[in-house]
């Protein structure tokens, strides 16, 4: 005799977030500091990401 396979209904999943590139995510990109007349780099700070504005998340296309 043969069995009768029933499937169950597959839920809508929304799919998983994608992470910005240029801060990994992390929604802080380094910067760098430049002092004098001759713009010499004297070290680096966190800045914002301008791409996802600290949110880590990548911005609809």
């Amino acid at each position: 005799m043969a069995t009768r396979r029933t499937t169950k209904p597959q839920k809508n999943v929304p799919p998983a977030p994608v992470v910005c590139s240029p801060c990994d995510g992390s929604g802080m990109v380094a910067a760098t500091v430049r002092v004098g007349r001759k713009r010499r780099p004297v070290g680096q700070q966190d800045g914002i990401c301008l791409n996802c504005l600290g949110s880590g998340l990548a911005p609809d296309a």
